[in-house]
């Protein structure tokens, strides 16, 4: 049962952020309001795995900028008493960029987990299938490292689903 909650939640924020009002909605308004130059995400670049950066490297020819969902912990918590599964789903939506120089690296990395928040910010609510988003994330840059292109960097950003069925 918890692998079939992480796989249909990790399924539906993958579709919320290909959505029509997903990610490059949001990216299309900070690039409007005069911030650095994106790319809009294709549906390829948005996967749902939890695979390390010198892995993805080494095994395809990676696209970047690239962004990973995957579920990080699932407690079931019995907050309905007779229900199967009444908890919350610790999700994570990772963005990785990489350039061939450091200069507006940070910059984009940052640009791109602002429109991944946004996102979220306007899907609070019900997802539907026994899913709903109360709101809240915590977003966590790591340091720029070799890889990719040249330099790489990534943001994660962690939230909870709150997930209720029989």
């Amino acid at each position: 049962m918890p692998t079939t909650i992480g796989n249909t939640v990790t399924a539906k924020t993958v579709q919320l952020l290909t959505g029509p009002s997903g990610l490059n909605l949001h990216l299309e308004a900070l690039a409007v309001s005069g911030a650095t130059a994106v790319t809009p995400l294709g549906t390829a670049q948005i996967l749902a795995e939890n695979v390390a950066i010198e892995l993805v490297e080494r095994a395809t020819a990676v696209r970047y900028p690239a962004v990973n969902v995957y579920c990080e912990k699932i407690v079931n918590q019995l907050v309905e008493k007779f229900r199967t599964f009444s908890g919350i789903s610790q999700m994570a939506i990772e963005v990785r960029h990489s350039q061939d120089r450091l200069e507006g690296l940070q910059d984009t990395v940052e640009l791109y987990a602002s429109a991944v928040t946004q996102t979220l910010d306007a899907t609070r609510g019900d997802w539907g299938d026994g899913m709903y988003y109360a709101g809240g994330y915590q977003v966590t840059f790591g340091a720029v490292k070799s890889g990719g292109i040249n330099f790489v960097q990534t943001a994660k950003v962690t939230f909870e689903i709150g997930v209720s069925i029989n």
